[in-house]
């Protein structure tokens, strides 16, 4: 890996487990929504237990089918972007074993000083090949063509400019290797549609309510509306530049992978 990738002005040095790491902002411009950076930090130390239970526990199936999709293997540097309390980033670590490199970056501070928290609590050797950066997904401070693979969940529908943040991931992608994009699906059918709205009305808001933060996950119902089809997010892949940009409904259509080719 290149020495432009080791970062050391991006990420102070861990302190014992009694400290609190300091990440520091790596963007330029702040293009993220403030809103949306507070809503992550409120829901932080949540996240990971409303995860399991409101998904009884498949989130994590769909998330190592995304990283298998991403392509990632032995001695890989790679990239999970809006990496939140770090799932997808642990799971590209073991693919990419202890010989490779992968970096979780998130606008939530909060998100990532669990990340973080729960790299010290881990035994596997791999996982400390991880480092967490705090910056912005519209603005990647990483050099063109860095990575062999790279990986954002549950991101590109929270970012302010989608055809921005695909671009970016491009830019930092190496010719041929891939994008695995997993998100809530935004189906066509309409039997569907009323399926995962009737769930996030009667389950997902009651659950999060017993947390105080029936408010923060209201907003789940209106983002999706909000979001692209599979047809969508492939044709807008394919602007970016990404080729063979394929979009697969997993987890009964609830949710979606988009996996693309630079």
């Amino acid at each position: 890996m290149s020495a432009s990738l080791q970062l050391p002005s991006l990420l102070s040095p861990l302190p014992g487990n009694h400290s609190r790491p300091v990440f520091r902002s790596t963007t330029r411009l702040v293009r993220c929504s403030t809103d949306r950076q507070r809503l992550f930090n409120r829901i932080a130390p949540v996240y990971d237990n409303l995860n399991d239970l409101l998904s009884l526990g498949q989130h994590r199936i769909w998330k190592r089918m995304a990283v298998s999709w991403s392509g990632a293997k032995e001695g890989d540097s790679v990239l999970d972007v809006c990496c939140g309390s770090g799932d997808l980033a642990f799971l590209l670590s073991e693919k990419v074993g202890p010989t490779g490199k992968v970096f979780g970056l998130d606008f939530s501070e909060e998100q990532l000083f669990i990340a973080s928290s729960r790299q010290h609590l881990q035994s596997k050797l791999c996982y400390k090949n991880i480092k967490w950066i705090q910056g912005n997904a519209l603005d990647l401070p990483f050099p063109e063509s860095s990575f062999d693979a790279v990986t954002i969940g549950y991101g590109l529908r929270n970012v302010v400019d989608r055809q921005k943040a695909l671009l970016e991931l491009y830019r930092v992608l190496k010719p041929g290797s891939k994008v695995s994009v997993l998100d809530f699906n935004k189906s066509t059918n309409p039997f569907s549609t009323s399926i995962q709205e009737w769930m996030i009305d009667y389950i997902v808001v009651p659950v999060a309510d017993s947390y105080g933060l029936a408010n923060e996950y209201r907003y789940l119902k209106s983002s999706i509306k909000e979001f692209l089809t599979g047809e969508e997010l492939e044709k807008l892949a394919s602007e970016a530049g990404f080729s063979n940009a394929k979009h697969f409904e997993i987890g009964g259509g609830l949710m979606g992978n988009l996996v693309a080719v630079r």
